[in-house]
């Protein structure tokens, strides 16, 4: 049975979890004997999730929760449940995102893309660091992307209200806070048990691309057949970096196809990740009580 599996006794919350990578995320999680909690933004999505993984894994250990991450009255609101009914969190796993061809807004009044792809991973992880921490050691892990590459981090513009939109630089540039976010959250976090890192999972085949228009959703689709892999695939690195004793107690790194590797320059700024997180707590108004310390600089 998958409860006697190799993560028997550990619980992991995985989002964006009722398709595509988070979805088999979950589910081998729970093949390998975690209780599982998958979260996603319908009930009724979440419902059939849970059906297919217990089909397919012979576990009950599978519970979810509902929840719009791109709010963050609904981040806050998803971390209170979780605390409430977990005695534990031994991995987060924050995939949940997207990517809009047009500019909206969130119910924040906060750019979409940045609010989902970044704020979420963000505020989430903040609000159940205390569980994390409790559970240690415990694992966080950050769906990111290649996509950064050649992205940056505009302060001037988060939210590209002063220039015309662009949908693939706001992506670039949502999936380079993820890592410079992570590789903030590992300094912060060193010597509490809690490790930190953030992934790449390839071009992967889902219905990410499948509502794309215009010559972006032309391109996608033409490439698709030929490069893009499967979510099995595409999971995998997802799934190491939660469950494998290889990386135990590393932090800080950045992964692609389950090993090492080393993302752009950009991403490599310190003083650009020190600024994302101090303007990221401005614009959330993170809680204090939860508020990571930076770490002494040398």
């Amino acid at each position: 049975m998958a409860t006697d599996g190799p993560l028997k006794g550990k619980t992991c919350l995985v989002t964006g979890a009722t398709s595509g990578i988070g979805e088999i995320t979950a589910r081998e999680l729970a093949r390998m004997g975690a209780r599982v909690v998958v979260v996603g933004r319908s009930a009724e999505r979440c419902g059939a999730t849970l059906d297919r993984i217990r089909s397919e894994t012979g576990s009950d250990a599978v519970e979810s929760m509902v929840a719009d991450l791109s709010v963050l009255a609904e981040v806050r609101r998803l971390a209170a449940e979780v605390r409430d009914r977990l005695d534990r969190l031994d991995v987060l796993v924050n995939n949940a995102g997207g990517m809009l061809l047009e500019r909206r807004e969130s119910a924040d009044g906060i750019e979409m893309t940045l609010a989902l792809n970044h704020f979420s991973y963000f505020l989430l992880t903040q609000e159940l660091l205390p569980l994390l921490k409790a559970s240690a050691p415990s694992r966080v892990v950050n769906v990111a992307s290649e996509a950064h590459r050649g992205g940056r981090i505009d302060f001037d513009d988060l939210g590209q209200e002063r220039r015309k939109f662009g949908g693939w630089r706001a992506y670039q540039q949502s999936k380079l806070a993820n890592i410079l976010f992570t590789d903030e959250l590992a300094r912060r976090l060193e010597g509490t048990g809690v490790t930190a890192n953030s992934l790449h999972p390839g071009f992967v085949r889902t219905r990410f691309f499948s509502e794309f228009t215009g010559w972006m959703g032309f391109l996608f689709k033409a490439i698709a057949p030929f490069a893009a892999i499967s979510p099995e695939a595409g999971a995998k690195t997802t799934i190491h970096l939660a469950s494998s004793p290889e990386v135990e107690g590393v932090s800080g790194r950045y992964f692609d196809k389950c090993k090492p590797a080393v993302p752009s320059r950009e991403a490599q700024n310190r003083v650009a990740a020190e600024r994302l997180w101090k303007v990221s707590e401005e614009m959330i108004g993170a809680s204090s009580e939860r508020n990571i310390p930076a770490p002494d600089r040398f």
